[in-house]
């Protein structure tokens, strides 16, 4: 494995992404906390990140604005030459949920280009590098709707069930090269995007009869960003108590 041990979390200031920043913090990684506008979540994370013994940069860029994602990449790049970002975790996405019959372009484009944009500008900046080192984790946060669909998520679950297959996709070009492209698709798990959630209600459906906690989802993207799981490729692993 390289010595570099730099990871690119995208909107990592809050929920999914704060715990995984935490934890490959843990594993010892730099790691590059992004956000879009929330500098004071994002400062919290790497203050907590630091109080761990860890360190990391914060790295605000919007996924959706490709000249946005090569400006801030470039620009790190050109701080630390010697280095690069042999971890990338596609975190960011948001939700703007409604039947598809009420639903507005403007949220079905932005929920589609947050994930799918946001995946595609992000990777292709750095996947040249992980290429010529031969050694790379690319890991997206995917989703249970993008794997069986949810009710008024028409357009998250198109983003999710795209990122899906653009994981196995990319795992196929990449796999001799020793870079590896898995997703993780959670279920329920118990974060401000979350909150608006009849918890009770839903926990019923669900046979571990709880939500998820996000620490949950950060310990398996560990795992896969380890040298552990170099044989793990094109894969879409579950966490969601058993719900699918």
């Amino acid at each position: 494995m390289t010595t570099s041990r730099y990871a690119l979390i995208t909107g990592a200031s809050r929920g999914i992404g704060r715990a995984i920043a935490l934890r490959l913090a843990a594993d010892g990684y730099h790691i590059l906390l992004n956000y879009q506008t929330n500098r004071s979540a994002a400062e919290a994370v790497l203050n907590d990140i630091r109080t761990g013994g860890g360190d990391g940069t914060l790295l605000p860029f919007d996924v959706t604005d490709p000249e946005a994602v090569e400006q801030a990449i470039d620009t790190w790049r050109q701080q630390h030459p010697d280095s690069y970002i042999s971890l990338l975790v596609n975190n960011a996405g948001i939700r703007h949920d409604d039947l598809l019959m009420w639903m507005s372009g403007d949220n079905w484009h932005r929920v589609l280009s947050t994930t799918l944009d946001g995946f595609f500008h992000v990777t292709r900046a750095l996947l040249q590098e992980m290429l010529v080192r031969k050694w790379g984790r690319i890991i997206n946060i995917a989703s249970l709707s993008g794997l069986s669909g949810m009710p008024g998520q028409t357009n998250y679950s198109a983003a999710k069930g795209g990122l899906i297959a653009a994981t196995k996709s990319l795992a196929r070009e990449v796999a001799r090269k020793h870079v590896t492209v898995n997703a993780i698709a959670p279920g329920f798990i118990r974060t401000d995007m979350t909150s608006d959630l009849d918890e009770t209600t839903l926990k019923k459906t669900i046979p571990a009869g709880r939500f998820g906690e996000a620490e949950e989802v950060a310990h398996l993207v560990s795992f896969l960003a380890s040298d552990h799981a170099s044989y793990i490729t094109g894969e879409v692993i579950s966490i969601d108590g058993g719900l699918s």
